[in-house]
């Protein structure tokens, strides 16, 4: 396990995944929940635009400004001690290169972010250059994407045929060449995420994405089982342990010992 003596940083992250060493990672949204993730052992804690749905009611993480992704992430920042503090650049936040170092500038500055991620293929390499020389660390998002759910025609896997799959590996590779520390995997078959995975030096973090990325993320409200209707590639931890706490502890040693994601959470 990464050293808990030590803050989480980029440079954790890429020797995890170059010793092996699964990440773990969960969303939060406020402090209460900050601290216990933190406290249970979590690497990575991303204050994502699911807020939009799991906090705010929506339908979808489009209404989600970057203003209520700063009020979040300056509230989790508060009690988030040692994991590492990643957030989500909100739909529109980023429609340029300027666009997108302005709002990551607000999310650092005013938030207290350590991390922006951004959905989009090779069309945001020239965001990801320039994020990147300015000294921004950014993880990419391929595969399933929220923001763009009404032109994805819902929630649907991807990458299931060759010329997605290829596309997606293509898209991979040119994210990471341009500055890209990171990879979210979501809602992509088993095989291909493992091929992204190996093809990468970068680390690749899942979900429903498979066992063979490096990592895997969890919407807190699903693995508390507190979603209606929950998808098929998450969890409910809290059911078998009864104890938040516990139920975070043991999703991080799941990850950790690779018995989550089980068959029945993933996409062929």
């Amino acid at each position: 396990m990464a050293n808990m003596a030590h803050k989480t940083t980029i440079k954790t992250l890429y020797k995890m995944k170059q010793e092996g060493e699964k990440i773990a990672t969960l969303t939060a949204y406020d402090a209460s929940f900050a601290r216990i993730i933190d406290e249970q052992g979590v690497d990575v804690i991303l204050v994502g635009d699911s807020l939009g749905m799991v906090i705010q009611g929506h339908d979808t993480t489009i209404p989600v400004t970057v203003d209520d992704m700063i009020y979040h992430t300056r509230t989790v920042a508060r009690q988030c001690k040692k994991a590492l503090l990643m957030v989500d650049l909100p739909f529109m936040s980023y429609t340029s290169p300027h666009q997108a170092v302005e709002n990551a500038a607000r999310l650092m500055q005013e938030g207290l972010a350590q991390m922006v991620k951004l959905e989009g293929g090779a069309l945001q390499a020239e965001t990801v250059r320039k994020l990147s020389h300015y000294g921004v660390p950014v993880c990419a998002h391929l595969g399933l994407q929220p923001q763009s759910v009404h032109k994805q025609g819902g929630y649907r896997v991807q990458g299931k045929d060759q010329k997605s799959a290829l596309q997606m590996i293509e898209d991979a590779v040119v994210l990471q060449d341009v500055g890209a520390d990171a990879l979210l995997l979501e809602c992509v078959p088993n095989l291909l995420a493992q091929e992204i995975s190996s093809n990468l030096s970068i680390p690749t973090i899942g979900i429903g994405a498979g066992p063979h990325c490096d990592g895997q993320v969890l919407v807190l409200h699903d693995m508390l089982g507190i979603t209606p209707s929950a998808p098929r590639f998450t969890k409910d931890f809290l059911q078998q342990n009864g104890n938040i706490a516990e139920a975070i502890k043991n999703f991080v040693t799941a990850v950790k010992e690779g018995t989550f994601p089980e068959d029945k959470h993933c996409f062929i």
